[in-house]
């Protein structure tokens, strides 16, 4: 009997669980939606929660205020460039370092579905609650960790070397999201970063570069 019950409980939390990831997605598309509209000035709990078709107290259930939800947003996107990047870099066919390089950066460069007017305003809200390193730091530890892990036809990195190019790359990419550049999404940007990345760990292992005296 306490067996049967403890079924029929697992299968009412299942939904109640399925809505609320639902709910949740609901809400972080809508503020993308707004932000990509009217930037950080359309911004507010109100007009979120009406694009994304809840109510305002359903949306405080998630989220404190829109500070939280900016936050939010970024993480999930965050989460996003990260998985891009390790299908990349951990992809199991005989791509060639460009190949994979390339992959991983175009992983980031389009985070946020290409809407920069909203990745923009993401990145200038992160930055004035302080928290820019602590939202950066899971993508670039990613790309440095990747970087530690031998690939064919590229050396390991050192710490250091790892946090140099993985904080080059997403410092030029952030700066190019904030400046508005309209060649962000260019096949000609992205091959400067590949280029920044492949010449950087390649210099690395070759004994005719002079490293630098103390």
């Amino acid at each position: 009997m306490g067996k049967s019950r403890q079924l029929v409980e697992n299968k009412r939390r299942i939904p109640r669980q399925a809505r609320a990831e639902e709910t949740v997605s609901a809400i972080l598309e809508g503020a993308a939606q707004v932000l990509e509209a009217g930037g950080l000035a359309a911004f507010t709990t109100n007009a979120v929660a009406e694009r994304a078709g809840v109510s305002i107290g359903t949306l405080y259930q998630y989220y404190s205020d829109k500070g939280a939800l900016l936050r939010a947003l970024a993480e999930r996107e965050m989460r996003v460039a990260i998985t891009g990047v390790a299908r990349a870099l951990h992809d199991e066919s005989d791509a060639p370092p460009e190949e994979r390089a390339r992959a991983a950066v175009r992983a980031i460069v389009h985070a946020f579905h290409g809407r920069q007017r909203a990745r923009k305003a993401v990145v200038q809200a992160v930055l004035a609650q302080g928290i820019a390193i602590e939202m950066v730091a899971p993508v670039a530890a990613f790309i440095a960790e990747a970087g530690s892990t031998p690939r064919p036809g590229l050396p390991d990195l050192s710490p250091e070397q790892q946090f140099v190019v993985s904080r080059a790359l997403m410092g030029a990419i952030r700066a190019a999201v904030l400046e508005e550049a309209p060649f962000l999404k260019s096949r000609a940007f992205e091959d400067e970063l590949v280029r920044l990345v492949l010449s950087y760990v390649r210099s690395v292992s070759d004994p005719m570069t002079m490293k630098p005296s103390l």
